[in-house]
This record gives C-alpha cells, structure tokens and sequence, in this order.
C-alpha cells in the first residue's frame, strides 16, 4: 500500500464481532489488484469486535474510548483516510463491498459523490416504508435529491469531506451537506442484504424526533454557508 492510496474504505464498527472477519475478506476481493487502504472505526465496542479485526498493512483501526455514534465514527474515519478516494460502508454486511467498483467508477463520469441506493431492501415491511416516508420528507426540505441517505454505502472525492460538519446526525444529511458546497452528487442502485449476525443500533424510536430537528438545523446551516477558493498567493516583497 502507497502512502497515499487510490482509495480509503471507512468503515464504523460497533459491536459487530461475527461480521468483521468476513466484511474484510470481502473488501479484499472486491478491491484485488487495487491500491487501497482500510480504515475502521471501533465505536467504543462492548464485544469482541477489537479483538477479532484481522491486522495487515492495508488496515489501520482508529479505537474510540466511548460509544460516540454512527456520525462521529464516520467523521473520524473520512477525515483519517489517505485516499484520494474515500469509500463508506456499514461493518453489518448488508452493503455489499463488491459494490464499490462501479460507485468509484461512476465519479469519473464527472461526480463528486456517488450514493448508493438500496433498490430491494432486505429489512421488515414496517422499516421499509418509515424509512421511505424519511427521505421524501428529507429530501425535499433539504433539497439534497437523494432517495436514500440511510444508506451508508457512498463514495466521494477526499476534497468533499471539507464540508462535513460534526454534529450527532451528520450521517443521514452527507449530500445536503456536500450539493451544498457546490460539489456534483449523483446515485446509483447498490445491492442490499439482509442482516445474519447481530442486530440493528437503530430504530425509529431513537430518531424520528432527532431527525427532525436535524432537518431544520442543516436547512438553517446551508443558507448560511459560504465557500470561497483560493486563486493565487503573494509574497509581500517589502
């Protein structure tokens, strides 16, 4: 691995010990042949999820001293990653790494963030359509066009991270954050599967209300936010 690889794989992890091993066996077919990096993040995990991450000189393993949140471990891992390529996906296995390829491959069509959408969802009948009444009602306040920003598969220029503003929630609004910037943000169907080991972190009860404050603070901070770029520099000659 280069030490400024093609691409850096972020992946959060919280409590998913009977995943891990597999999820980076699959990262690693999926990528052969590439110049990659792996970044995983251990939320302050309560099992053996640490204990079990397979070391080798792609991987590097930021350990949070707390459970801190979905957002914060993304956060940490996008802006940790040496890639000039950054690729997120879930450590549950219902992304699918063999998915990656085509998401980077889309960005040279002229994107800068590509989101996968999961066009036959692999969850319960009732997650399904609270989820669907979620990104209507995201979307369209936010103005982001995305269908589905639950989920987490999405590949992005590292440049776009500069428009990723911590706060709890930052994961669900990454294209209302980075559209708003200015930066090109396109979707693609990625292939979803369901859950065999562990369970769900979340559910509706714990964010419904969140999400919905979340939206009126993001719409807020776009109307706000500016971004300027540097044409040139000079040396005062005095």
């Amino acid at each position: 691995m280069s030490a400024s690889p093609e691409l850096s794989i972020v992946v959060p992890l919280y409590n998913e010990e009977d995943n891990v091993v597999e999820m980076q066996q699959q990262i690693d077919a999926a990528l052969a042949g590439r110049d990659y990096e792996l970044v995983l993040v251990d939320d302050g995990s309560q099992d053996q999820t640490l204990a079990r991450i397979q070391p080798g000189p792609r991987v590097r393993v930021i350990v949070f001293d707390k459970n801190s949140g979905q957002s914060a471990a993304m956060h940490a891992g996008i802006n940790g990653a040496a890639g000039a390529v950054i690729v997120t996906l879930d450590g549950d296995l219902q992304n699918d790494p063999a998915d990656i390829p085509a998401l980077v491959a889309k960005l040279d069509e002229g994107f800068d963030l590509v989101c996968g959408y999961r066009a036959k969802r692999k969850d319960t009948p009732f997650k399904r359509l609270q989820s669907r009444i979620a990104n209507f009602v995201r979307s369209r306040f936010v103005g982001d066009h995305v269908r589905d920003t639950g989920c987490t598969l999405k590949a992005m220029r590292r440049d776009c991270r500069e428009a990723l503003l911590l706060f709890n929630g930052m994961h669900r609004f990454i294209p209302a954050l980075i559209r708003n910037m200015g930066w090109r943000v396109t979707e693609m169907p990625v292939n979803h599967r369901p859950r065999i080991h562990g369970v769900s972190k979340y559910g509706f009860g714990n964010r419904a209300l969140r999400a919905t404050m979340d939206m009126f603070g993001v719409r807020w901070l776009n109307s706000r936010r500016t971004r300027y770029v540097i044409r040139e520099e000079r040396k005062s000659q005095g």
